[in-house]
């Protein structure tokens, strides 16, 4: 069954300034954040105002912090008092946080009103704004309540990358170099590139979001609901969303990420598949990511356990047998964790 409905994804540069073309509805409420607000809002209203469409801005702060049931209330209840109906719209501008939660806000307003992305990070573009799944966080973990909830259109500008700092710019690589390694060897390449930077050359950092995104949304076109297929883009998050949670979110995604990629590498070559950590390895290093929150892996274990990913009482985890062969798996035993672990730690250090 493929997505529902079908959307477009847009990547160009200077798309902001014509914002209004991919938008149908007249009301429309734009979800950013304080950072991407003082860059970008100013842009994306010039463009719906020319067009003759109302809108009000909604800023919250940076940080999945925002991820909040107080923050999703605090939404909910302003667009109320604002006068929105059923025939507006949600239109997110920013990175993976805006994303999810204006997406969770749309999915549940007067049960369901129009969505548009509009990503502004690397992160956000090859990942977050593809494939509707739509969530806010708990204190027991990351992304536990939310939605599938696909949006209208995706509008990628890739001229909003080079205000992006590069530390931001390496997390949201980790998700292209996962699709690299998931579907397209080409994109490892990329990230390899001396042009891969937030300003590299437009045409350059056009293909490589594009193909990473190509990824992604052929997967989700596949399996829109995570029956099977899509859980394959998990690569790497299992343990990454336990670093996520056991840190309070202090570790970023994308670093996390980095992590439960070598992880899972290490995971595979000790079964005897395709030995991938040297390369996973160099990347790791790459990304600079800070030290892990614990070393201690019995403090991950109550995290993994409520990992979404569990089918019945069996943590499910996506190892690769080689590039492009992913496998998902649910027979890990612990003390293959606790080997895997321990060779983390010491490329960690």
């Amino acid at each position: 069954m493929g997505v529902t409905p079908p959307y477009s994804i847009h990547v160009a540069s200077n798309l902001l300034g014509s914002l209004a073309r991919y938008i149908d509805e007249t009301h429309i409420a734009i979800i950013t954040d304080n950072t991407v607000g003082r860059l970008y809002a100013p842009m994306a209203k010039d463009a719906l105002a020319q067009a003759g469409k109302e809108f009000h801005c909604y800023c919250v702060a940076p940080g999945e912090q925002s991820k909040s049931l107080a923050s999703f209330e605090h939404l909910l209840r302003q667009m109320v008092r604002d006068g929105f109906t059923r025939s507006a719209a949600v239109l997110a501008l920013g990175g993976g946080v805006v994303g999810d939660l204006a997406g969770y806000v749309a999915a549940s307003f007067m049960r369901g009103v129009a969505f548009y992305q509009c990503p502004t990070s690397l992160l956000a573009m090859v990942d977050a704004s593809i494939g509707g799944k739509t969530a806010i966080n708990m204190p027991e973990g990351k992304n536990l309540v939310g939605a599938f909830w696909q949006p209208r259109a995706v509008i990628i500008d890739i001229g909003t990358l080079r205000t992006l700092p590069t530390k931001a710019f390496r997390h949201g690589a980790v998700e292209l170099f996962k699709h690299g390694l998931l579907a397209n060897e080409r994109l490892l390449e990329s990230v390899r590139a001396e042009e891969f930077q937030p300003g590299g050359p437009p045409d350059f950092l056009i293909e490589a979001v594009a193909e990473s995104a190509a990824v992604k949304a052929n997967i989700v076109v596949a399996d829109e609901r995570e029956t099977n297929l899509r859980a394959t883009l998990n690569l790497g998050h299992t343990l990454g969303h336990a670093l996520e949670a056991v840190s309070d979110h202090a570790l970023p995604h994308g670093e996390a990420v980095a992590y439960g990629l070598y992880f899972a590498a290490v995971l595979a070559k000790n079964r005897g598949w395709k030995d991938l950590t040297p390369m996973v390895g160099d990347f790791l290093q790459w990304v600079q990511p800070a030290p892990l929150p614990t070393t201690e892996f019995e403090r991950l274990e109550s995290f993994l356990a409520r990992d979404k990913k569990r089918l019945s009482d069996r943590l499910r985890y996506v190892l690769l047998r080689g590039i492009s062969k992913p496998v998902i798996v649910d027979d890990v035993t612990l003390q293959e964790q606790q080997a895997a672990w321990m060779e983390l730690l010491e490329v960690a250090a």
